[in-house]
Order: structure tokens, then C-alpha cells, then sequence
């Protein structure tokens, strides 16, 4: 099942096989040719061998999500057409190494086009160089009806930076491919426009990275874990470039610690870890929250429990955030559903944390986080919140002072005139503890009512600037799909996909998770003839918390915790089920 005007690629092979820069040359390709991208990678825990495999969807519309089924199949080996030649379209394409792959006929259906292309002999000229897929990718744009020009393009960007004639060799070597496959065969019979539209082609973590440093972050503290990974990657290949200091930890309780520091200390922090590594986190995440510190934490989930599907998406770990940290206090969890909303929402986690002095959960999964999607203009210049800080004209500053608002003046450590504790324990207005000895003494029995009074203020006040989800679709909708984070892509497509079929349906998409406004959204989903709910884990976890919230049962429920993204087909035949 494919839309008009969308191209769906899958580029298959081994871990060393060299299908990753495939999937980017070709993905680059799309991307200049004015089409919009959305991708998904499938890979295992292993440098070399296992399967891997990219897909690819390109679209004159915009692309919400990786698409169903395969117009094309770029197979870098025998066991790629074994295990993804059932998915190929109607009069779909299969592209293939003849030299390596002899026949076909018995592993795809009939009505598939199979375009074999002699890649060996066609790279016997570049000795040991490994040039199959580029070769393979040559006829790809063949097949399509794409430019050429623009394929030698990307490849000049790709290999820019090694010796000139490694570019021409490659050049060269599609060339041939490109030729072979307008010499012997038709093309596909599916092509787009080529409009040459720049769009800016970006992963949900690149994302989240841009968005802290229009931000004004300063600090990024990690443990290499996937799928955050890559905005440790990026901001430290970026670091001189935009004056942040990024430092790799020992270990996650390190990583948390040090960005709570840095908050401490004036500047705007984030430190970024997956399920296992906040884990580790969730006891200082109460210390941010008990010496009322700023601090942006970035949560990619992946399949667990424990170490579970190092490289698979989950969305298992909403309690995980909304309990991290033991006793009451003060935090904010934000999902962003798309690449896009990932940027802005690294800017607004940042002034919320700053104006609540609270910790702000980002919460993502490896889906959103890996995947790439073309965006239109970011805008870089983001308004930046600093919150409320200390002036001169305060004589007696008390950094926990008690206002109307639970939100004290900050001072930055060493300042004149504001020297002030911040412990881990409970303490008074000037932050002076009360935790040991004076404990139980009717005054500071008071105190420590008043102060957990005044941390948990901030939070109606927070409550305010969590919008609620948008009703996507019509209001009388038959159905309505819940859900939260990077489902929202696949649910907006099968809402297209019903629509084409006569039934109406529409979308509740949850980014806002915490604090949460109960009696709004309430009314909200009352309000739908039907409820369906649809999670990226096994128990429903937003099913659960909205029922607390708001009292809502969920009956109809699409669950899935295979490791992989939702594909609008399944969301759409769901409804069709139950409608």
C-alpha cells in the first residue's frame, strides 16, 4: 500500500556491506531533487554481518512516515530478497548484483521487475575498491527517471574530502550502472517531479541539538548510548563551532550530576541517555529538584527491560520518567511528535526549566531520534527565558525565599552578597538545612511544609503553559486515535488513508505529558464516539496514566513492542477492524 507521488525505497544488506552510505547517497539524491524525506534504519548490535536494512520514502507531499510497502528493492545480497522480496508493490522493482545473484525468478513474484546489473565485471576496473553500490545505485536513478547530474552531485559531496580521483571513479562506476539499466531495461513506471526545492534534511537528535544551541545551552553531558548517541556525536563535532562544552562521562549518575552543576552555575545544561542510563539518573533528578536547578534531560527510549533491543524502538518508559526521583517535587515532560518539533522543543524545554528551576524530561524514542525528515526553515532565533534572578537592591537574599508565585530569585555561585547553600536535603529559606538535627522540632515541622508548598506551587503555574493536544480531523469523527511522540506521523497518514475509504477520523496527539491538565482533556476525550489507543509498548502506558488523570478507559487498544515503528497500514486496518 503506497501513496500517489511517493517513491518507497529499501536498500538491504550485511553490517559492512556498505548500505548505510547507500541509504544516504540516495536519500541526498531525493532530497535534492525537491522531494520530501522521511527514513527509517533497521539495524542490529554488529559491526560487521547480521541484516541492515534503510528505508527510504520520498514524496512530492509531505512525508509523515517510512511508508507501506516497497516500489523498489536495492538488494546488496542474497539473503535482502529473501527476507524483503515479499514486500515489493505490484509491478514494484528489484535491483540486484547478477554477478553475485544469478536468478531471481524463484524469491520474488512474477509480476516484479528485476533488474539485474553485473556489478563485478562492471567494477573489475577499480581493483579492490568497493564500488557495487554505487554501481547498483546508478541504475537505480535510471529506473526512476532521476537526474544523473544530481547523483554525481551528492557523490562529489560524499567523497569530497578524499582524493579527486576517488570522485571521478565513482562517478564513473554509476555511470556505467546508469547506462546498463537504460541499454537493457524499461524504467519502473513510477516517477515524481523533480522541482530541486532545498529542504533541510534532518534526524530527530540533530534536531534536538540545533534547538539547545539557538537556545544558548553551554553544557551537554552523555554516556555513548543508543539512540541518544548521536547528540553527543553531533555537539561535539560542533562544540568550538558554538561555544558548548561537552563532556563525556564515566557513567550516567556522572553525566546528570555534572549538567546539575552546570545549571548550578548560570548557564543553560542538558545531558542526553535512553532508558537504561536514566535509570542510573533518576536519583539526581530529585536532587535537581530539591535544590530547585535548571536542567534539560533528553530521554530516547529503546526496547527493554535492562539492556533489552540496544537498537529497536519502544515507547516503554513513560512511568520511568513520570516517577524519576523519589518524594514530591517539581519536573516538566515534554514529547515532541516530530524532527521539527524536536528543534523547537529543545528551545522551549530550556526556557521552561530556567523560568520553573526544575528538571525538564525531553522525551524521544529511537524512531524520532534516528530517523531523518525533510523541514522547511527553522527559525534559529528562538526567544530565550532566562526566568527570574537576583538584583542588587536585594539586601537580604534568601535563595529559597517564599514568593506568591513558589518561584525564587536565582543567584549564580560567588556573587556578592548571595551566598547561599544548596543541599540535598531539606532546608529553610536561605537554603540552611533542617534535616538532621532540627527535624521534628515544631518549627522546622512547619518549615518543611511551607517549602514543599513553595517547590510545588511552580507547578500551577507550569500547568498553564502546557497547551493541550489539537483535535486533528473532524470534530464528529467515527474514531479517534490516541496516542503520544513519534506515533503521531503514522496516525496522521492512516487518517488520510480512511478518509479515501468514506471514514472520518480523527487524532488526539499527547506532547504535553507533565504536569497535566486533567479536566481539560477530559472533556476532550468524552467528547469522541470512539477511543482507540496506539503505543509503542505491551501495557498501554498512556492508556494507564490518562485513565488516572482523567478517569477515561481505553477499551480499543493497538499495542506493539516488536522493537519496530508503527506503519500507517496497520493503523488503518485497526479502525477498519473496528469500524
Amino acid at each position: 500500500m503506497s501513496f500517489e507521488n511517493d517513491l518507497v525505497i529499501r536498500i538491504g544488506g550485511s553490517a559492512g556491506e556498505g548500505g548505510a552510505s547507500t541509504g544516504e547517497s540516495i536519500t541526498k539524491t531525493l532530497s535534492r531533487h525537491g522531494l520530501n524525506i522521511c527514513t527509517y534504519t533497521s539495524y542490529q548490535s554488529a559491526i560487521r554481518g547480521g541484516h541492515n536494512w534503510i528505508q527510504v520514502r520520498a514524496s512530492e507531499n509531505e512525508a509523515y512516515s517510512q511508508g507501506d510497502g516497497l516500489d523498489l528493492l536495492l538488494a546488496l545480497n542474497l539473503e535482502t530478497i529473501k527476507i524483503h522480496g515479499s514486500q515489493i508493490n505490484n509491478s514494484g522493482g528489484l535491483i540486484y548484483n547478477s554477478d553475485k545473484i544469478p536468478s531471481v525468478d524463484d524469491l520474488v513474484r512474477s509480476d516484479v521487475k528485476k533488474y539485474g546489473v553485473p556489478a563485478n565485471q562492471m567494477a573489475k576496473d577499480y581493483g579492490k575498491i568497493p564500488i557495487q553500490n554505487t554501481i547498483l545505485t546508478g541504475a537505480l536513478i535510471n529506473v526512476f527517471n532521476l537526474s544523473f547530474d544530481i547523483y554525481a552531485g551528492v557523490l562529489k559531496t560524499i567523497f569530497g574530502n578524499k582524493l579527486p580521483k576517488i570522485v571521478e571513479m565513482n562517478i564513473e562506476a554509476a555511470q556505467k550502472g546508469y547506462d546498463y539499466a537504460g541499454e537493457n531495461y524499461e524504467s519502473l513506471g513510477k516517477t515524481v517531479n523533480i522541482t530541486e526545492k532545498k529542504r533541510l534534511m534532518i534526524s530527530g537528535n540533530q534536531a534536538i541539538a540545533l534547538g539547545a544551541v539557538a537556545a544558548d545551552c553551554k553544557f551537554y553531558s552523555a554516556y555513548p548510548m543508543t539512540p541518544a548517541s548521536s547528540i553527543l556525536h553531533w555537539l561535539a563535532s560542533h562544540s568550538e563551532q558554538y561555544g558548548v562544552l561537552v563532556k563525556q562521562a564515566e557513567d550516567e549518575l556522572a553525566v546528570i550530576c555534572m549538567a546539575i552543576g552546570a545549571g548550578h552555575a548560570g548557564v543553560r545544561s542538558m545531558c542526553g541517555t535512553s532508558g537504561g542510563g536514566f535509570a542510573l539518573m533518576s536519583e539526581a533528578v530529585g536532587l535537581a529538584g530539591m535544590t530547585e536547578t535548571p536542567v534539560v534531560i533528553v530521554e530516547s527510549q529503546r526496547a527493554g527491560p535492562s539492556t533489552g533491543l540496544p537498537t529497536k524502538t519502544e515507547q516503554g518508559d513513560l512511568f520511568q520518567v513520570l516517577g524519576a526521583g523519589q518524594g514530591d517535587f517539581p519536573k516538566i515532560i515534554l514529547a515532541p511528535r516530530t524532527v521539527e518539533e524536536c528543534f523547537y522543543t529543545a528551545a522551549e524545554a530550556f526556557n521552561l526549566s530556567d523560568r520553573y528551576q526544575c528538571p525538564v524530561i525531553v522525551v524521544l524514542d529511537l524512531y524520532l531520534s534516528e530517523h531523518y525528515e525533510s523541514v522547511n526553515d527553522l527559525n534559529l532565533n528562538v526567544a530565550i527565558d532566562r526566568g527570574s534572578w537576583a538584583d542588587s537592591s536585594d539586601q537580604k537574599y534568601a535563595r529559597y525565599a517564599f514568593t506568591e508565585t513558589g518561584i525564587s530569585p536565582r543567584a549564580r555561585p560567588g556573587q556578592e552578597g548571595r551566598i547561599f547553600i544548596a543541599g540535598s536535603d531539606e532546608h529553610d529559606e536561605k537554603g540552611n538545612l533542617i534535616s538532621d538535627v532540627l527535624a521534628g522540632i515544631p518549627e522546622h515541622i512547619e518549615t518543611r511544609k511551607l517549602m514543599m508548598e513553595k517547590r510545588m506551587k511552580k507547578m500551577e503555574s507550569a500547568l498553564l503553559d502546557m497547551k493541550l493536544p489539537e483535535l486533528v480531523g473532524p470534530e464528529d469523527a467515527q474514531i479517534t486515535i490516541v496516542g503520544w511522540g513519534s506515533t503521531w506521523g503514522p496516525i496522521k497518514e492512516a487518517i488520510h488513508m480512511l478518509k479515501n475509504d468514506g471514514i472520518s477520523a480523527n487524532s488526539l496527539q499527547f506532547k504535553y505529558l507533565y504536569p497535566f491538565r486533567s479536566d481539560e482533556c477530559e472533556s476532550l476525550l468524552r467528547a469522541a464516539n470512539n477511543l482507540l489507543l496506539v503505543e509503542l509498548n505491551y501495557s498501554g502506558q498512556l492508556g494507564k496514566f490518562l485513565k488516572m488523570e482523567t478517569g477515561v478507559n481505553f477499551d480499543n487498544k493497538l499495542l506493539k513492542y516488536d522493537g519496530e515503528p508503527f506503519y500507517p497500514s496497520e493503523i488503518y486496518s485497526k479502525v477498519k477492524e473496528l469500524i
